[in-house]
């Protein structure tokens, strides 16, 4: 008799990592107990879930269908098991989120101390990149995303927002001098910052007048990397705008200094997104609560992020 509940998690966790090595691992079990469980689940339901090739693991249709329910499933069995032991410490499982570079480096990771502290059980799987994410085709339970969201399919939770901030190295301003006003921007040079969404050179953008214009300032780099951008800054290359959190240790160190600081870059908006009509897990649902807290002492402070660690740790007292 198979144990559907043990097969659908090995099926949902060999979707996860892509691998029924990788899965079997993670679940501590032989890889051919989790090739068996597939298969006797594939058996149990008339149908393919997976196509296997030597290269490549891939959901058929009725697989895509089958780990969503899956996923709503087990969410709803944690969600009542974590609400008949009314306690922390007893979520646990995998949580796979995704997040830019600069959230992640400059104030998430900083603080997952408290947040394991928190939820030991709890293994967190951290994407850190500025790409488009597909939360359903990579089996994704949320991820943290600026602006405004693409994808129709999702629903959001706002955390705050962004600050940014028009900066750049003392050796490019001794070059080519401070920028006094808006139109001193003409005679300057930009590192340009691709959109991770149509590949494009993105505009300087200010507030001005409580609108937002956008400034085109050419240059001879384009990247699309936050940490790329930052050290093309760093060594002069042209002006930035990044993400103050990301810049602020630089900014502090006297590496990069803050230009036209009366037009301030338009703040961006951070939100936490997951997959419409899908049931938020504990575990998840703890995530999201976290990193609510932890965006809002960061806009209490400044951006301050020695600070931002403190108040973090003071959170959780030992």
């Amino acid at each position: 008799m198979i144990d559907r509940i043990q097969a659908m998690r090995t099926f949902i966790r060999i979707v996860d990592t892509h691998s029924f090595t990788r899965a079997a691992q993670s679940l501590d079990m032989p890889r051919a107990t989790a090739t068996t469980l597939v298969q006797n689940l594939e058996a149990l339901l008339g149908t393919a879930l997976l196509v296997r090739t030597t290269r490549r693991l891939s959901l058929t249709p009725e697989g895509a269908e089958y780990y969503d329910r899956c996923t709503q499933i087990l969410a709803d069995i944690d969600e009542m098991e974590a609400s008949l032991r009314h306690a922390a410490d007893h979520l646990s499982g995998r949580l796979r989120v995704e997040m830019p570079a600069a959230v992640a480096t400059a104030l998430v990771l900083p603080a997952l101390d408290d947040f394991h502290a928190r939820f030991p059980n709890i293994d967190l799987a951290i994407g850190v990149s500025n790409r488009p994410v597909d939360l359903v085709g990579e089996a994704v339970d949320c991820s943290i995303q600026l602006g405004e969201l693409p994808d129709s399919g999702l629903v959001a939770r706002r955390l705050g927002s962004l600050e940014h901030v028009t900066c750049a190295s003392p050796d490019y301003l001794e070059r080519y001098g401070m920028p006094n006003d808006l139109d001193d921007l003409a005679r300057h040079v930009a590192v340009n910052c691709l959109s991770p969404h149509n590949g494009r050179a993105v505009d300087f953008d200010f507030e001005v007048g409580g609108s937002a214009l956008n400034v085109k300032v050419d240059g001879f780099v384009k990247v699309s990397d936050e940490q790329a951008y930052l050290t093309c800054g760093l060594q002069g290359l042209g002006l930035i705008q990044p993400a103050r959190i990301a810049a602020q240790p630089y900014l502090d160190a006297g590496l990069l200094r803050e230009v036209l600081p009366q037009w301030k870059p338009t703040p961006m908006t951070v939100s936490v997104a997951y997959v419409k009509n899908r049931r938020v897990s504990p575990r998840v649902r703890a995530f999201v609560d976290w990193l609510a807290v932890l965006f809002e002492q960061a806009e209490s402070v400044d951006q301050d992020l020695s600070r931002v660690r403190q108040l973090m740790r003071g959170l959780h007292p030992a």
